[in-house]
């Protein structure tokens, strides 16, 4: 954990083995939030599972939550948010500043705000590309 970190308890945050929270991570963990091995967050996520009414009598007197399940193996980029409420299936590669609102299969790529899946995550995601030619241009 790259510090700083912020939270509101502490106690409602489970995190598997090897999960990895970049600079200026926010966990708002009035719910629990449950992380699964070897999952990684980019600089500046915010985790939030606090919410509020959408009534504004109501909003004066009360505050609730729903809990976040992230899985195994997730990599979110920075600046993304997750919302109340929403599971990210594992394996899954959420984009930088992506706005997540609604749960997230697992073996996907997905962006956007709000987040969608682009793309399944695939066996050709797995091969290193070649490294680029090095030598100048014009060389043999």
């Amino acid at each position: 954990m790259q510090p700083p970190f912020f939270c509101d308890y502490g106690e409602n945050i489970h995190l598997g083995e090897w999960v990895f929270f970049n600079f200026q991570c926010v966990v708002l963990d009035v719910c629990e939030v449950h992380i699964g091995d070897f999952t990684l967050f980019g600089p500046a996520v915010q985790i939030y599972t606090a919410t509020h009414p959408m009534d504004a009598a109501l909003r004066r007197t009360q505050e609730s939550g729903r809990p976040i399940h992230v899985g195994a193996d997730v990599w979110v980029g920075g600046g993304a948010i997750l919302c109340p409420g929403v599971t990210i299936g594992p394996r899954t590669v959420i984009g930088a500043g992506s706005v997540v609102t609604k749960d997230i299969p697992a073996d996907v790529f997905a962006a956007g705000n709000p987040c969608r899946v682009i793309r399944p995550i695939t066996a050709a995601d797995s091969e290193r590309p070649e490294p680029p030619d090095a030598s100048p241009a014009g060389s043999n």
